[in-house]
């Protein structure tokens, strides 16, 4: 059985422009759990007060973008399985969690802006 994180209620946006559904973790338990349990991910994951990741009990590659309190990009990675993390960074306020090579192809990089577009503000 796949079990697909996604996709999130909410829409992900770089310089003010739509780019991917997303989720986002702000309660400590979804912040803990991330993509754990998951084998593929559907958009992308906003984890809030969240300096830094690690891929300890994750099944598949991913991409990581670090983030400041503005939503600028401060780094972008891609993490494997088990071994790949993070590095806390002193800006760092949040990470963006994607399928491997998805921030790429978004064209997310360091310096450029990511928000969230609530559904409610639809």
């Amino acid at each position: 059985m796949t079990a697909t994180f996604g996709p999130g209620p909410h829409t992900l946006l770089l310089d003010g422009e739509p780019i991917a559904p997303l989720a986002v973790a702000e309660n400590y338990r979804d912040r803990r759990r991330g993509l754990l349990g998951t084998d593929a991910v559907d958009g992308a994951l906003w984890i809030t007060r969240c300096p830094s990741v690690h891929m300890i009990g994750m099944r598949y590659p991913i991409d990581a973008a670090v983030l400041d309190r503005d939503g600028v990009v401060l780094h972008v990675t891609t993490l494997r399985p088990w071994v790949g993390l993070t590095r806390p960074r002193l800006a760092a306020s949040a990470t963006l969690e994607a399928a491997a090579g998805q921030l790429d192809r978004w064209g997310v990089r360091p310096g450029r802006r990511l928000a969230i577009r609530r559904a409610a503000d639809r």
